[in-house]
């Protein structure tokens, strides 16, 4: 089984953490790594790698992230570069792709496609609703 990992700003990681625990129950092999503000980004990297250190016995990891370019970003990739195991690092996630990879890694074990499904989920899940107003149809005959 693939590893999940959620890492961002504040409490972002244990707060969708507790949203996939609400909506789905406890997945297995899926960790939070808060950065919370005051921490360090040496404190943030040890966390990481611990969190990295106890999915020893998965395939691989998929460290999912708030904003790409952002502190729990950049220590992540600098991990994914620095240690062996096969690592993936996502910026940008929200709950509903977290929700289809927890999901789906239970019957898919490519680290590509999974990527690949969340990104594709990732982007299905943005939208703006916009109200439109049922049209009438008009009544028939039946002819």
């Amino acid at each position: 089984m693939i590893g999940i990992i959620l890492t961002g700003h504040g409490n972002f990681a244990t707060g969708m953490m507790s949203s996939v625990k609400l909506i789905a129950g406890t997945p297995e092999h899926f960790k939070a790594v808060d950065f919370p503000e005051g921490d360090s980004t040496e404190n943030l990297a040890k966390n990481l790698n611990d969190a990295i250190d106890s999915m020893k016995d998965c395939e691989g990891v998929i460290v999912f992230s708030d904003l790409v370019g952002g502190s729990p970003f950049k220590t992540a990739v600098e991990i994914k570069m620095s240690r062996p195991e096969n690592i993936e690092v996502m910026s940008g996630s929200n709950l509903g792709m977290i929700l289809e990879i927890a999901t789906a890694r239970t019957f898919i074990e490519e680290m590509d496609s999974l990527c690949n499904m969340a990104i594709t989920t990732g982007k299905d899940q943005v939208m703006r609703y916009a109200f439109a107003e049922r049209q009438q149809e008009e009544a028939t005959d039946g002819i």
